[in-house]
């Protein structure tokens, strides 16, 4: 695999991380408030069943991917990129450890379900974690286009 491929996989994958991050915060939290506390958890339950394959192996590859960067990237990269990238992510996983990950422990234990103040919580700031996955990808795609020019 060359530098430029791994940059290229790392754009591919920070992609699809805006793609989930932005259809959890437009969609899918936000629809959690739509359904009956009966419902509530059985729903939650099916949705944690599924972030292994579709959002926690990608986020584990594409920390990984991140990483590699540090010593194998092409020779032409910006001074910004390596550093950009790794705050953008890593921050991204401290906050999600420090409160919404934490969070939504909580939520599974709350018998209040749409109403728990644990979802209003998440509502309430998981903008922060999509404009973190977001620049990630920006700052990506600049890199990929400063190296292709």
């Amino acid at each position: 695999m060359t530098p430029r491929l791994l940059l290229y996989l790392n754009l591919a994958l920070a992609f699809y991380s805006t793609g989930t991050i932005w259809a959890h915060e437009v969609d899918i939290f936000r629809s959690w408030r739509l359904i009956g506390t009966d419902q509530f958890h059985e729903v939650q339950r099916v949705h944690w069943h599924k972030l292994p394959y579709w959002i926690f192996v990608p986020v584990g590859l594409a920390l990984c991917g991140a990483i590699a960067l540090v010593w194998y990237r092409p020779a032409d990269s910006p001074a910004w990129g390596v550093p950009g990238v790794l705050a953008c992510q890593l921050l991204s996983l401290v906050l999600t450890a420090m409160f919404w990950g934490r969070w939504q422990g909580q939520l599974s234990r709350d018998p209040r379900g749409a109403e728990s103040p644990y979802l209003t919580k998440i509502l309430s700031t998981h903008w922060v974690r999509t404009l973190l996955i977001t620049a990630n990808a920006a700052i990506l795609l600049a890199w990929t286009a400063t190296t292709a020019a």
